[in-house]
């Protein structure tokens, strides 16, 4: 079950931060931090996380960073989701036993197919259209 967190924000954040600032040099954390607003002690951990996924390619050198490991059009918010999901350790309601009728038969199955529905929505949503937006908020942002 898809659960709105900090930590899902933070990476989806991160993500697109990097794809709104990649070049030739990779994205730094602390530039992340900076811009976005997330503490380091909680992005770091989400980087990594992003990275065993293959999201993202981390580089280990002085000047160090981080890439989109493959293009914007081929990262979901759904592949972020699914990242995230693994590393919270959350009971999903859905799953425990009900002693409750309604809740077997009506309540559960309709957050079920809400949830998929939701799945799919985000799994079409690409990073590379997120950029595109972001990349309009922060012309905006230096125009000003």
């Amino acid at each position: 079950m898809i659960r709105l967190s900090k930590r899902l924000l933070y990476s989806i954040e991160a993500v697109l931060d990097i794809a709104c600032h990649e070049g030739p040099a990779p994205v730094r954390a602390g530039d992340i931090t900076r811009r976005e607003g997330i503490l380091a002690r909680y992005l770091e951990p989400v980087l990594q996380e992003l990275v065993k996924a293959k999201i993202l390619k981390g580089v280990r050198v002085p000047a160090g960073g981080y890439y989109l490991a493959r293009p914007a059009e081929q990262i979901s918010i759904g592949d972020i989701v699914r990242v995230v999901q693994r590393t919270e350790a959350d009971d999903d309601p859905l799953s425990g036993p009900t002693e409750s009728a309604l809740g077997a038969e009506v309540v559960r199955p309709f957050w079920a197919e809400l949830d998929a529905e939701m799945m799919r929505r985000l799994d079409a949503m690409t990073i590379a259209t997120l950029r595109r937006k972001g990349l309009r908020v922060l012309r905006s942002i230096r125009a000003v």
